[in-house]
């Protein structure tokens, strides 16, 4: 019973006993193509360890022979069968022959580390599998506890609470899962990736080392578009790559300059911060990159013009070598009871819950059912108070830094954007998956749809998949459960962005050094109950209203204190408030139209009530109030705000500090004078300033999809603005989008001198692991500039 099935003796009649990946990848061996070697664990071994658990529980006496049929609507009876059925796998014993069967097995390779990958196969001819990310690979050590534990690992995943939430899902019960785990070496890569492949072009996406940076999205990969008739190479663009994995035994990665040691938690790999020469080379030579092409070439006479597959490069005696390691065809996704929509995800996460269409996003509903997943053309701001009762939120139009897409990250929900048709494709009352890692939305009992337009509702599923009991990814889910203390100090402070007083308590013992940017604007559309802020004024409710809005400021500064808070100033023409309440006045383009601080000038009412409201804090003792100015086009606008800041006795507090946005092109050229006029400090708007610099409207359709803040002049000019910062004498932080959706632009920003970055509440550990890289690099490398200036 213990018999392993190795990948170059694999027969179509053992497709069951191995699973979909180890049937597929032997059929390639077989044929000749490059698969990296390996066997399975069959599913008549799994079958055999769960008929021999040793347990009381009928549950688990059952199971191989159980439907499992739980009611997943109820998400405690969810999360204690799976968290009963998986401890009792992993504190099984595994047959000591099994253990021995595939120690001798794995000698063969002489490698320090294996790989554990599940391979399934699924009985039920209604469902077909594919590779989606429900279960995961295990690494581990060719030592015999390590692999009894990453067998069991392997086994028990299909016992999560969403494996278990899925198949239910999918009309599949235990009997028809074929679960089999293939067991590979992992070599060490020169470089990595994946080939995508469908009816009209070609991607390959690469990067150097192990995919492990690729995977999790430590990088930026190459990306390589292939034409599909003649496999000529359309586009290339270069990646940014800073960080490699490889095998933890090894002194390198194979690759040609000296390299810097990242701790992990895995010890069975190393990361390496690759040195500036090599993250501006290309990961595939032209060799290589033609080696795969003609790979890819051959495989759509085995597998049909769409299939993805990774890839790796091995360093085999000294010899480059490319390898196949994973395989998924467009046979093998999950139909009928499962259909897939693409978007790009856009807050991180997953969620299953009921879908709530709405048609016509200028008519914003008066409330949603608690629980839904917000389904709309686009999400405007004034719809943060229904936000707060979604679970998800999926748009057709908008790109990463729409305003559906901050709002879902502040308020720690999985976000879509770009999903093309949902609106059309979708209806109300569908139970729907969605995960804003990968931009993915699942379909779900399609049979049991209602009807459309808002009538029907069905229940939705409680927030299950969020739980953070739930055995999801890290970063599934929300930053706000993260240790009050960092893992390691950083030079560079890391703050928050902020807009939600209800958050404020929640999020203040996160591992930050204050709030970077409190965003009034988002502020204001809670406090104006969709009044325009003129109509307060101008009906006698001045009082009202600065009594509403300094409560408001005080849910931060009071749950921050004594860290700093940094309170931007009312936007109030900006697109977070244009036609979202009613106006005295119209501008033909809210970007560029009254706003900032231009719009104090003309109306100074609202901006000497916001200082009224500071300043009454301050007096109350609450001393780390800061201010920035927004869109600040001039000196002499600036000179104007300052001296009304002043006259609000503000300055006369020593830890008052004044700042303004860098948001306007014009603060490269006269930031000197902005200093000379009394700016303390500037936060850089990468939103607006990339906007600006590129003249691209981030919520306009698919013309938003050019708005990319890793743009080289994007990208300079904030460099220069760094610089000038540094230079003047300033602090200089940044509070857009940038570092929160492209992490790896904060090593250049820290190398720069950056001193203090800015993000949502859900990017706080990504942001402080890629602050702490960074910094770590520049201490070693001026370690060993000194080391070779004192030789």
């Amino acid at each position: 019973m213990d018999k392993l099935y190795w990948l170059n003796q694999i027969q179509m009649q053992d497709r069951a006993q191995v699973g979909d990946q180890a049937f597929h990848l032997s059929k390639l061996m077989q044929r000749g193509y490059p698969v990296v070697p390996g066997f399975a664990i069959t599913t008549d071994i799994f079958r055999e360890f769960l008929d021999n658990l040793n347990s009381s529980e009928a549950l688990v006496a059952d199971l191989p022979y159980s439907s499992l049929h739980i009611n997943v609507d109820n998400w405690r009876q969810l999360q204690q069968v799976s968290q009963q059925l998986r401890q009792e796998i992993l504190t099984a014993e595994v047959s000591s022959q099994l253990i021995n069967n595939i120690l001798q097995a794995t000698r063969v390779w002489n490698l320090p580390v294996l790989i554990f990958s599940p391979s399934l196969a699924i009985s039920n001819t209604r469902v077909r599998w594919g590779k989606s990310g429900l279960l995961e690979s295990i690494v581990c050590r060719p030592e015999p506890e390590a692999i009894a534990q990453a067998v069991k690992e392997s086994w028990s995943q299909l016992f999560r609470a969403r494996s278990l939430l899925y198949w239910q899902r999918a009309g599949v019960n235990l009997q028809e899962i074929n679960l089999a785990v293939l067991v590979q070496p992992v070599y060490n890569a020169i470089a990595s990736g994946l080939l995508t492949t469908n009816n009209s072009n070609w991607e390959i996406q690469a990067t150097w080392g192990l995919g492990i940076a690729l995977n999790q999205g430590d990088i930026s990969p190459d990306i390589y578009r292939i034409e599909k008739e003649n496999r000529t190479v359309l586009e290339q663009q270069l990646g940014n790559k800073i960080i490699a994995y490889g095998v933890a035994e090894f002194e390198d990665i194979n690759l040609s300059s000296p390299q810097i040691a990242v701790e992990i938690e895995n010890p069975c790999l190393k990361a390496y911060i690759l040195e500036s020469s090599q993250q501006q080379q290309y990961a595939l030579s032209e060799e290589q990159l033609q080696q795969i092409i003609d790979t890819a070439n051959q495989l759509v006479h085995e597998l049909g013009t769409s299939f993805t597959l990774e890839w790796t490069i091995c360093n085999i005696d000294a010899i480059p070598q490319l390898y196949l390691t994973q395989i998924c065809t467009s046979q093998s996704v999950v139909t009928q009871n499962f259909q897939m929509i693409q978007g790009l995800g856009a807050a991180t996460g997953r969620e299953t819950a009921t879908a709530c269409v709405i048609l016509e996003p200028e008519q914003k509903p008066e409330q949603i059912p608690p629980g839904v997943i917000l389904i709309a053309p686009q999400i405007a701001p004034h719809w943060l108070s229904i936000l707060r009762n979604a679970s998800g939120v999926i748009t057709e139009k908008g790109g990463l830094t729409s305003h559906g897409a901050i709002l879902a990250r502040e308020l720690g929900i999985p976000a879509i954007v770009s999903a093309k048709d949902a609106t059309m494709i979708i209806q109300t009352g569908e139970q729907l998956l969605i995960d804003g890692d990968r931009g993915e939305i699942y379909r779900l009992s399609l049979s049991d749809r209602t009807n459309r337009g808002g009538r029907g509702w069905r229940a939705p599923i409680p927030n299950q998949l969020r739980d953070k009991d739930m055995d999801l990814p890290h970063n599934s889910t929300s930053d706000f459960n993260l240790s009050s203390t960092h893992p390691s100090i950083t030079a560079t402070k890391l703050l928050l962005n902020l807009s939600q007083s209800s958050l404020a308590e929640q999020v203040c013992s996160l591992p930050v050094d204050g709030v970077g940017l409190l965003r009034s604007e988002m502020m204001a559309l809670t406090i104006l109950e969709g009044q325009h802020p003129n109509t307060w004024l101008e009906s006698g409710r001045r009082e009202q209203l600065l009594e509403s809005w300094r409560l408001e400021i005080l849910e931060f500064v009071r749950a921050f204190a004594p860290k700093p808070v940094f309170y931007r100033s009312l936007d109030w023409r900006s697109q977070e408030l244009s036609d979202q309440l009613p106006s005295h006045k119209s501008s033909s383009h809210p970007m560029l139209g009254e706003r900032g601080t231009f719009s104090y000038l003309t109306n100074t009412q609202l901006f000497e009530l916001e200082l009224q409201a500071l300043a009454s804090l301050q007096n109350s003792g609450y001393t780390n109030i800061r201010l920035i100015l927004p869109f600040v086009r001039t000196v002499e606008e600036f000179t104007f705000c300052r001296q009304k800041i002043e006259a609000a006795g503000l300055t006369q507090t020593p830890e008052f500090q004044l700042w303004i946005m860098a948001e306007v092109p014009s603060v490269l050229f006269l930031l000197p004078e902005y200093v000379k006029a009394g700016v303390q400090g500037i936060s850089i708007g990468t939103n607006d300033l990339t906007q600006l610099l590129l003249g691209i409207d981030r919520e306009q359709g698919t013309f938003a999809k050019k708005f990319d803040q890793r743009h080289p002049v994007v990208i300079k000019a904030i460099s220069q603005l760094i610089h000038m910062a540094r230079d003047a004498g300033i602090p200089c932080s940044i509070c857009g989008q940038a570092p929160a959706l492209y992490p790896e632009i904060i090593e250049k920003l820290v190398e720069w001198g950056i001193t203090s970055i800015s993000v949502e509440p859900e990017a706080v550990t990504r942001t402080h692991q890629a602050i702490a890289r960074a910094e770590h690099k520049l201490i070693l490398e001026a370690a060993r500039q000194k080391l070779n200036s004192d030789r």
